[in-house]
């Protein structure tokens, strides 16, 4: 496959960026989204300039490092994410725009690496659970319904990749934020925290300047674990009833 790829170059966060035009050539389908930037970097090397920079980690879907907007698509085409995105979704010949998440909460650090660590901030202002110190209890020492079990694996399943932020026209993280307050929240090993957990996290998510949800439904859409809308509604829930607790 022969590809031209407009990429996002930006020197680092101070400097103004712009789309930079390359031609890659002799690009296999079976390769990955992120194989095909190796080989462009490598190309890049060998001729003297400076290879672009992106983001990634274990390249197995997991740890959702691999943050790229592919022709407005977060993580591109497929439901998935870029690191298992494979060029076979693309046809030879195509123009491929290839840009970082767009947020003001997710400044540019360089070309297409973005600095998401106002998702660590949010985790830690309230994702943590009380625990005794001691040995450690038994694994059914403490019962747990099947369906809160499931609601929490499947929020569980979140891993911060920021592609929900990217695809919302707001720039709201509400479904991370969900995620990570209904994950502990309906768990009773998250009960003691249950009101400061969902009051902090979200304090803390207006804070960092995202932006405000209106349920518009593409963080759902681009989510590539399926973390579920009504988790957002659920969220809601707990926040007003926190909130009303707080204000007796």
């Amino acid at each position: 496959m022969k590809l031209t790829l407009r990429v996002w170059r930006q020197r680092d966060a101070e400097a103004p960026g712009a789309m930079a035009t390359y031609e890659v050539d002799g690009i296999s389908q079976d390769m990955s989204f992120l194989e095909m930037l190796d080989t462009l970097n490598e190309e890049l090397t060998l001729a003297g300039d400076e290879p672009v920079a992106f983001d990634h980690d274990c390249r197995e879907g997991i740890c959702g490092a691999c943050s790229l907007v592919i022709n407005g698509d977060a993580h591109g085409p497929e439901r998935t994410t870029t690191c298992q995105l494979h060029m076979r979704s693309f046809a030879d010949g195509d123009t491929i725009d290839i840009e970082p998440w767009r947020a003001s909460a997710f400044p540019v650090i360089k070309d297409l690496v973005v600095d998401r660590s106002s998702f660590d901030r949010i985790i830690q202002s309230g994702g943590y659970i009380s625990a005794p110190t001691g040995t450690a209890p038994d694994a059914h020492a403490t019962p747990v319904p099947k369906p809160s079990a499931e609601l929490a694996f499947e929020n569980a399943e979140c891993i911060g990749c920021g592609a929900c932020v990217a695809a919302c026209p707001n720039g709201s993280a509400m479904l991370f934020t969900a995620a990570k307050v209904v994950h502990l929240n309906v768990l009773p090993q998250g009960a003691p925290e249950r009101e400061t957990r969902v009051l902090d996290m979200v304090a803390q998510m207006d804070e960092e300047g995202f932006g405000g949800c209106t349920l518009a439904g593409e963080c759902a859409t681009a989510c590539p674990k399926g973390i579920p809308l009504p988790s957002i509604a659920a969220m809601n829930k707990e926040w007003l009833r926190a909130t009303r607790k707080v204000h007796r």
